[in-house]
């Protein structure tokens, strides 16, 4: 048993090991499965067919559809001229003089509204550059920025955002992506005035010594190892009205709340107790199918808006689904990893340690999610892993000791945005890639937002909501 254990932890550093290297979580996952089970003296050939492969399938089966679309969506706003117009209308409320703001608001608003996390990555550099360029901001800023618009609250915290994190815990939960809005609100608030406010220092504190936008590294080039097989060279569409290219985000938000909130509640789902739909409830695919619906019904409205530029749209539509494959079966590939972990008799020991930590459903739930986010360097393929493992248990142990089910999913989700984000994390990867910069140029800004803000605002709001109750 002993001997078991030791291989899951060797295959963990190996993965991170790999991960941080570059190599592709698709191949350094199933390697990092095969370490485990050597071992534990499992089959591995047997093992990698029958567990890792099928729990990656049925992520890939159950999620694909929202990556697709999510990164077709956000081609199309980019190709449209949508993204960049939405990016020079917030800076020109804010003002350039607070191009840190403007760059946080913009990468929010682009996430909360449903583009794909890559893809808002790749929209936002750019812009983001001209803006620091403009009021001569360090560059070595820019990662930490466009990470706390895209990585933390829009992603985890906000009552009803559309990103796959706050989708996964009501698959186990029965709950909606609009669970919890008061601590969603709270903790999201949190987390965007407090790394608001570091960054800002961090402004500050460079400039006064002598730091400015053209001492850090020279420009990158985009389209490298960062690039995932897409062309960034697609001509894109100038829009005329300043109001237009708001719309698909408001109506990705719009038509997610109205089936939410109002119409998948009025409809009869009886038939769904039929066995060629296996006897699944709406609230187990509420929270999928109306993320799914918003973001094609946006999808449609930007070709309405449109229809007379066939050909960018046409692009569009291909670079988006080009750019949709190696996220969801990167995060797929951890999924398949942390099966093959979890069918090990060493790992029993490990999930009864943690329930026998003496935590009650919700921090167990948050400790355990957490903590596997950090290993896998992957939010969604964290916590897919963790409530896999352990999700109907929680949800048993949530029902006996009276824990809010709708605070676990908003705070299990918020967990899984924070370890995640340590060095070996594909995202910061990528992130930093793209904006040609190193971890030891920008990781510290960007851990502090993405990594040591949220923890603790997760860990405040548990001890509020234990005391106070979900809210």
């Amino acid at each position: 048993m002993v001997v078991g254990i030791v291989g899951i932890i060797i295959s963990l550093i190996l993965l991170i090991t790999l991960a941080y290297r570059g190599v592709p979580v698709v191949l350094a996952a199933p390697v990092a499965s095969a370490v485990a089970l050597i071992f534990s003296g499992a089959p591995i050939l047997a093992s990698y067919t029958e567990i890792f492969m099928p729990a990656m399938a049925d992520f890939v089966g159950n999620y694909f559809p929202v990556f697709l679309v999510g990164a077709i969506f956000g081609v199309l706003m980019t190709v449209t001229g949508y993204a960049e117009s939405i990016a020079r209308s917030v800076t020109a409320w804010v003002g350039t003089r607070s191009a840190i703001a403007a760059t946080v608001i913009t990468s929010a608003l682009m996430t909360y509204g449903g583009i794909s996390l890559f893809v808002v990555a790749f929209v936002m550099y750019p812009l983001a550059r001209e803006l620091f360029r403009a009021a001569d901001i360090p560059r070595r800023l820019v990662p930490g920025t466009i990470a706390l618009g895209i990585f933390t609250f829009t992603m985890t915290a906000l009552p009803g955002t559309p990103q796959v994190q706050n989708i996964i815990p009501g698959q186990f939960f029965g709950t909606s992506t609009y669970a919890a809005p008061g601590i969603g609100l709270v903790g999201g608030v949190l987390i965007f005035g407090l790394g608001l406010l570091w960054l800002e220092y961090r402004r500050g504190a460079l400039i006064k010594k002598g730091e400015h936008f053209a001492s850090a590294a020279s420009e990158p080039q985009i389209g490298g190892s960062a690039d995932d097989g897409s062309s960034h060279n697609i001509d894109t569409l100038v829009p005329t009205n300043r109001v237009v290219p708001f719309l698909p985000l408001l109506t990705v938000f719009a038509v997610n709340f109205a089936l939410t909130l109002v119409i998948f509640p009025a409809m009869n789902w009886d038939y769904l107790q039929h066995e060629q739909f296996g006897g699944i409830t709406v609230d187990e695919r509420s929270g999928l199918w109306a993320v799914l619906v918003g973001i094609l019904v946006a999808i449609l409205l930007i070709i309405a808006l449109n229809a007379k530029n066939v050909r960018q749209l046409r692009v569009g539509f291909t670079d988006g689904v080009k750019r949709s494959m190696l996220p969801i079966f990167s995060t797929a590939s951890e999924v398949g990893y942390g099966a093959v972990v979890a069918s090990v008799a060493a790992f029993a020991v490990i999930r009864d340690s943690v329930f026998n930590m003496g935590g009650d459903a919700l921090v167990t739930s948050v400790v355990s999610t957490s903590v596997t986010a950090g290993l896998t360097g992957s939010s969604s393929g964290g916590m897919t892993i963790a409530l896999n493992a352990f999700g109907d248990d929680l949800r048993n142990m949530a029902m006996t000791d009276g824990t809010s089910l709708e605070a676990m999913h908003r705070l299990t989700a918020m967990a899984s945005g924070g370890l995640d984000t340590l060095p070996h994390s594909g995202a910061v990867v990528t992130l930093l890639i793209v904006c040609g910069l190193t971890h030891r140029q920008s990781y510290k800004d960007l851990g502090m937002v993405t990594l040591a803000i949220p923890v603790v605002v997760v860990a405040a709001l548990i001890g509020v909501v234990s005391v106070f109750g979900a809210f």
